[in-house]
């Protein structure tokens, strides 16, 4: 496992995003003018540095990892700060965002274990 951790909170307007099958996440401090759009996380290690062809797992549901942009794994560890767009690309579009395969449907909610190997 590279990366584990848990939903510990819900902005208000961070689930309309899995509609566009997207999410943000971030850590306890983040700013509070974008708290309500984010899943925010418990902040933990990353124990090495997060590559295509990882899964990222919600729930136990397993999805395949098809870019990472380039800080990622930094922000996952330093901030908790990421977007997961569930679209297959294989080029990162921006250097925080993790790019996994296609989804159905994406459910996300406070509780929720986030893990990453």
């Amino acid at each position: 496992m590279k990366y584990e951790s848990k939903v510990i909170g819900t902005g208000a307007a961070a689930s309309a995003f899995l509609e566009e099958d997207f999410f943000i996440t971030f850590g306890e401090e983040a700013p509070a003018e974008l708290k309500d759009y984010c899943y925010i996380i418990e902040k933990n290690r990353v124990s090495e540095e997060i590559t295509v062809g990882d899964k990222l797992s919600i729930d136990g549901t397993s999805y395949e990892i098809t870019a990472v942009g380039d800080i990622v794994s930094k922000n996952l560890e330093n901030l908790g700060h990421i977007t997961v767009r569930f679209d297959g690309k294989d080029t990162a579009e921006q250097s925080g965002t993790l790019h996994v395969e296609v989804a159905d449907s994406i459910e996300l909610d406070s509780g929720s274990t986030l893990s990453i190997g």
